[in-house]
């Protein structure tokens, strides 16, 4: 496909995109007062978002025009759903109870259509199988038996396996196609008439991924992501009187969105100096995207307790959902620095400090002033910014996109 006819995200797409936002604030409010369960269930719940949107995406690049609006719109409605009740999930209510039956049937009912959908498109969603086949849906319908701290274990192994399937299943396509046509075969000698009328070899083909489109969609979850961070910190100062802590605390949380930013518009979405993403398979660019916009949903959250209350000290977990958000975030650039051979001198001088300096600076940070904590996460975001790479990319490089 030329540049010319390079393929962008359609009105659909950036509207069904709006109840992201709204599921983003969501989850990072339960990281307001965190404790090590709370940041493991903000995880699963995360994914569980993350996942819907990633397949109904992957539909829409498979489909193109051919998208149907209603398997876009019953997703977006089941997100907004499970938008509202996950301030509620293992929370109880005043008026009792929790929403946890309401996020399962909507996740469920999400996933399921958006499984469907792909069925229904004629190909084999090999690049990430999960979103075709729900391999771990099967936990989450369990977990609707299961009362207490088990019920969100069952979702925790929904989503390793989840993960665990489409890794495995993505890095051998051929294979699975394969296993797949002959399940066909096997079928169709159980069915002569099936046998002649039709033929029997090449029933499934491998979908093919739109490479510019996907990289698109994926940047705009980041974007949105960042923006929620920006949010955070608006929201935690109005209100408050605004003096030289905040403003410190305001200005390099806002330095440390820009620098993110900035990463991501240099490099693309790896953050990766000079990396060539077309050759980056989908089963590892879309884990790693999980974690890096998880990981910036966590930071952001951290950034409005910061803006909250500038002078103080971080309370409880709140140092290390800053800290450890962004580590995250650097962990998986780093990964994907490994899979794409980035430089020696890169990875040892600036991907791995990043990643290790954040955890130190959330290890002392009910020692420090909130707003000091920011300024250090802002410096080795600058480390990060202030490489060069020998290849001299230009600035404001768009993001390339995982090849299929």
């Amino acid at each position: 496909m030329s540049e010319a006819e390079e393929r962008h995200a359609s009105w659909l797409e950036l509207f069904f995109d709006l109840v992201v936002v709204v599921a983003v604030i969501q989850l990072a409010h339960r990281l307001a007062h965190p404790t090590w369960p709370d940041v493991a269930l903000f995880v699963v719940l995360y994914y569980a978002v993350w996942s819907v949107w990633t397949a109904l995406t992957l539909y829409s690049n498979v489909r193109a025009e051919r998208t149907r609006m209603l398997s876009m719109l019953i997703g977006m409605f089941g997100i907004a759903v499970m938008a509202a009740a996950a301030p509620d999930v293992a929370r109880e209510m005043d008026a009792g109870g929790t929403h946890d039956g309401w996020f399962i049937a909507a996740y469920i009912v999400s996933r399921s259509s958006a499984s469907r959908s792909l069925q229904r498109a004629g190909a084999i969603m090999t690049a990430w199988p999960a979103a075709q086949l729900g391999a771990g849906l099967t936990p989450w319908i369990a977990s609707i038996w299961v009362e207490g701290p088990w019920r969100y274990v069952m979702w925790g192994i929904g989503v390793l396996l989840d993960l665990g399937f489409s890794v495995a299943r993505g890095r051998r396509p051929e294979r699975m196609i394969e296993e797949l046509n002959e399940q066909i075969r096997r079928r169709m000698k159980r069915d002569r008439h099936l046998i002649r009328s039709r033929p029997v070899p090449g029933q499934y083909a491998p979908a093919v991924l739109e490479p510019v489109h996907l990289g698109e969609r994926l940047g705009l979850f980041v974007i949105i992501v960042l923006g929620e961070a920006v949010m955070q910190v608006v929201l935690a100062a109005s209100g408050q009187s605004w003096g030289p802590e905040l403003a410190l605390a305001a200005l390099a949380g806002f330095g440390l969105i820009v620098s993110l930013w900035w990463i991501t518009l240099q490099y693309g979405l790896s953050a990766v100096p000079g990396a060539a993403e077309r050759g980056l398979k989908a089963y590892v660019a879309l884990p790693a995207h999980f974690a890096m916009t998880a990981g910036l949903t966590a930071t952001a959250a951290g950034l409005g307790v910061v803006a909250a209350e500038p002078g103080a000290h971080l309370h409880g977990g709140a140092g290390w959902v800053l800290g450890g958000g962004l580590a995250v975030y650097f962990a998986a650039s780093a990964a994907l620095g490994l899979a794409l051979r980035a430089e020696r001198r890169w990875i040892w001088g600036w991907a791995v400090p990043s990643v290790l300096v954040p955890p130190i600076v959330a290890a002392v940070s009910g020692l420090l002033p909130a707003w000091l904590v920011v300024v250090l996460l802002l410096l080795v975001a600058l480390w990060r910014v202030a490489y060069r790479h020998r290849g001299g990319e230009a600035p404001g490089t768009a993001p390339d996109a995982a090849a299929a």
